[in-house]
C-alpha cells in the first residue's frame, strides 16, 4: 500500500475516538506495576501513556515519524521508536504486547509477519492484546466509495485492497499457527459517531486517504463529496446530541498467551 503521511493535528482533534475506545481494551490488558509493556502502533502515544499510570515500563512503537515526533513532544517521560510491524525485534522480551486499532493497516499479506515479530518479542507465557477492524468492518464507507469511483470512470486508479479486516477464525488460526494460545476473541459492531456535520468528510480525509493518492487535487474533491452523499441514507442520523455521522465499524478483538 501507498506510505501514509498522517495529519497529527486532524487525528488528535476530530478523531481522538481512537485511542478512547482503546482505553475500554486495557481492562483485558491489565497493565502491572513493574511489566514492561509494548504498545504496537501507539500512534501519537495517548494509551501508551495511560498504561503507564499503572506503573508499567512502557515502549510506544509506531511506522509514522509523524506520529511518533508528535509522542514524545506529548509524553516525553516514555520511550517511543520508529519502527515497522512487520519487521521490528528488541534486545529484551516484553511482558506484554498491546495493540488499537493497527493491524488491520497491515495488507493480508503481511499479517504473518506481524504475528511472528511479536511473538518473537514477548517472553514465554507473554500475552498478546489486540483489537482492529474485523470482517465487514466500514463495509457501507469502502463500498460508498468503491462505487464512486466507477461512477466517474476512475475505477483503474483504485488501489488494491490495504485493509486487513479477518473474521475470528481466520486471524485466531494464524496465531495458533505461530505458536500463540488464544484465550478470548470477540467479534462485535461498534458504530462509532463522528463529531459534526463535517464528521464523514473529516474521516475520508483521515483514514480514506489511500483511496485518493493517485488522483487530483479536483478528483479527491469530486470523489469525497459524491462519497459523502452516497453514505447519507445509511450513515447520517440528523437530531441526534452525540453527533449524526457514524463510521460503520465492526472490532476483533483478541487475547493470547505465548
Amino acid at each position: 500500500m501507498p506510505a501514509i503521511k498522517w495529519n497529527t493535528s486532524l487525528y488528535n482533534d476530530k478523531h481522538s475516538f481512537v485511542s478512547k475506545y482503546g482505553e475500554d481494551l486495557l481492562s483485558w490488558l491489565q497493565p502491572q506495576q513493574g511489566e514492561s509493556i509494548l504498545d504496537l502502533g501507539c500512534g501519537s502515544g495517548q494509551l501508551a501513556n495511560e498504561i503507564s499510570q499503572f506503573g508499567a515500563l512502557v515502549t510506544g512503537m509506531d511506522s509514522s515519524p509523524e506520529m511518533i515526533e508528535a509522542a514524545k513532544a506529548s509524553y516525553p517521560g516514555i520511550r517511543f521508536d520508529h519502527k515497522n510491524a512487520t519487521d521490528f525485534s528488541y534486545d529484551q522480551p516484553f511482558d506484554a504486547i498491546f495493540s488499537n486499532a493497527v493491524l488491520h493497516w497491515i495488507g493480508k499479506k503481511d499479517a504473518e509477519k506481524v504475528i511472528r515479530c511479536m511473538y518473537e518479542n514477548l517472553k514465554p507465557g507473554g500475552r498478546l492484546v489486540v483489537e482492529f477492524g474485523g470482517k465487514g468492518n466500514v463495509h457501507n464507507i469502502t463500498t460508498a466509495l468503491h462505487q464512486v469511483m466507477q461512477q466517474e470512470g476512475l475505477e483503474d486508479k483504485m488501489p488494491p485492497d490495504f485493509w486487513y479486516f479477518p473474521s475470528i477464525g481466520e486471524y485466531t488460526t494464524l496465531l495458533e499457527k505461530n505458536g500463540f494460545n488464544v484465550t478470548s476473541a470477540l467479534l462485535f459492531d461498534r458504530p462509532t459517531p463522528l463529531s459534526g456535520e463535517e464528521g464523514m468528510e473529516n474521516w475520508l480525509n483521515m483514514f480514506g486517504d489511500v483511496f485518493c493518492s493517485s488522483l487530483t487535487l479536483e478528483q479527491r474533491k469530486l470523489i469525497l463529496n459524491n462519497t459523502v452523499e452516497r453514505l447519507r441514507p445509511t450513515n447520517y442520523q440528523p437530531n441526534t446530541w452525540y453527533g449524526t455521522w457514524y463510521a460503520d465499524y465492526k472490532r476483533l478483538r483478541i487475547q493470547a498467551i505465548k
